[in-house]
């Protein structure tokens, strides 16, 4: 009995456009974690630059908390971008193996 149909453990190859979706959203990714990386360093050094020039502990405090969560959320940002930019980039890198290679049957 000849069965016609394809193997279920088989993966079919992707279609390229896919491959280069995958690697211009890393590229369009990568940019954005860098412009927010340089906004980082650009934002820090400016909180360092100028002092807090208070008396009052709790407005050195309430400033130096407002200058962290500032400081943490472009941080995380950049963070979030540069990972979707790396994992984009090895999603692409796979997409191609499998379409240059053909799809290896895990059993």
């Amino acid at each position: 009995m000849a069965d016609d149909t394809p193997n279920s453990n088989q993966v079919a190859p992707a279609p390229i456009a896919k491959v280069l979706k995958c690697f211009s959203g890393s590229l369009i990714a990568g940019t954005i974690a860098l412009l927010a990386y340089r906004l980082t360093s650009s934002i820090a050094a400016t909180f360092a630059a100028k002092p807090v020039l208070s008396d009052n502990p709790a407005v050195v405090n309430m400033t130096a908390a407002v200058r962290t969560l500032v400081v943490g959320m472009v941080a995380l940002g950049t963070g979030v971008f540069g990972l979707a930019a790396l994992g984009l980039l090895l999603l692409g890198l796979q997409l191609l193996g499998q379409r240059l290679f053909g799809p290896t049957a895990s059993q």
